[in-house]
């Protein structure tokens, strides 16, 4: 059965290297091969300069309740709270529900490893606006592609925080990395390339941050997991997609890098009742890291933010609730958001080279430690 499996990879992963549809998985394999050797990929003649936008700072005492910190290191930037881990991936239509099973289904350890502090699968969604009316809470969510070449989100981001950046480099080294990316022996490999091609539209896109300001309240349920992942294995049947187990809002921030410190101390200003809302979850300003090298990294280019605000609440209803209150409004100084942590107050200069973009999420698999994020 190995045998007729392995034939039948091989044979679907030659039919795709005479297609188009190779090129970028060549591509993968090429910078997994290069990471092995430890060489470093040349980027893009389009990428920006990183070097202010990466910090090897933890804060001096990595904060264990759930807060932030505001230390800074000699160039004025906010010291990481957390680290963060993205994928981003471009899902093929209609092969969302299957992307969801392998996610569902695939092996991980992932919530036992020392460091693991939260995760969760996201879907890319929009408001729909309602001819019959504009508030905002009125707004149905619709699933959005989001392949656009102009925010390269995708329209699915696998999203993981970490309690330090060197937890999350002890999971890539590890076999527990190996295992939830078939690289177990070449038959998984190839396996799990051919799989990728048929469902996904070119490879994953990672994308690293620093966690700055968070703010975490304790879960009031736990997601049951086994073995260190979700047991979703009899919902998830490749036909319809995994429940909706958060919602999470987004804005993407344009700062160039010489607003970098000016713009993280005005958040690091500015008043937060977030913790006061019904159904609030987790929030991180996350700050790119440029210089993150790894399977499949490329520099970040012009048209990525540098900056991401990121708010994780128990459901559109509970972000619903907060963007119409009061803390919302003192919060942003009576202007209207784009999602999860807009502009500043009313009156300050913009800090960004484009006006903030943003993005929203259904997020799926849940996983949490008792404390949060």
């Amino acid at each position: 059965m190995r045998t007729a499996l392995l034939c039948f990879s091989l044979l679907v992963f030659i039919l795709l290297v005479v297609s188009d549809a190779f090129i970028p998985w060549y591509q993968q394999l090429r910078s997994v091969v290069t990471v092995n050797q430890g060489l470093v990929q040349a980027g893009p003649k389009s990428a920006i300069s990183t070097s202010l936008f990466s910090t090897t700072e933890e804060t001096s005492s990595t904060p264990t309740d759930s807060s932030s910190s505001t230390e800074t290191n000699d160039r004025g930037l906010l010291k990481r709270d957390r680290y963060v881990a993205t994928n981003r991936f471009a899902v093929r239509s209609g092969k969302e529900a299957k992307f969801e099973q392998r996610w569902a289904t695939r092996k991980s350890r992932l919530a036992e490893l020392d460091g693991f502090k939260y995760f969760h699968l996201m879907r890319r969604v929009k408001l729909q606006d309602d001819d019959s009316n504009s508030n905002d809470d009125k707004k149905t969510v619709v699933y959005d592609g989001g392949t656009d070449k102009e925010s390269r989100q995708g329209n699915y981001v696998s999203f993981t925080i970490w309690q330090r950046k060197s937890d999350f480099s002890a999971w890539r080294k590890g076999d527990a990395f190996k295992e939830a990316h078939g690289g177990t022996s070449i038959g998984a490999f190839l396996s799990t390339m051919v799989n990728s091609a048929l469902v996904l539209q070119g490879p994953p896109r990672p994308a690293f941050y620093d966690g700055l300001l968070v703010q975490s309240l304790p879960p009031k349920e736990i997601p049951e997991t086994v073995d260190g992942w979700r047991n979703m294995v009899e919902v998830a049947d490749g036909v319809n997609t995994l429940p909706t187990e958060c919602f999470v809002a987004c804005n993407q921030f344009y700062v160039p890098q010489e607003n970098a410190a000016a713009f993280e101390q005005r958040w690091a200003q500015r008043e937060s009742k977030l913790k006061d809302c019904e159904g609030f979850v987790a929030f991180t300003m996350m700050r790119r890291d440029g210089q993150q090298k790894g399977h499949g990294t490329v520099p970040m280019d012009e048209n990525e933010p540098t900056y991401v605000s990121t708010t994780i609440w128990k459901d559109k209803a509970s972000f619903d609730k907060w963007r119409s209150g009061s803390a919302f409004s003192q919060a942003h100084g009576q202007q209207s958001s784009s999602g999860g942590g807009g502009p500043p107050a009313s009156g300050a200069q913009p800090l960004w080279s484009r006006p903030p973009q943003p993005v929203f999420y259904e997020g799926t698999l849940v996983i949490t430690k008792e404390e949060g994020a």
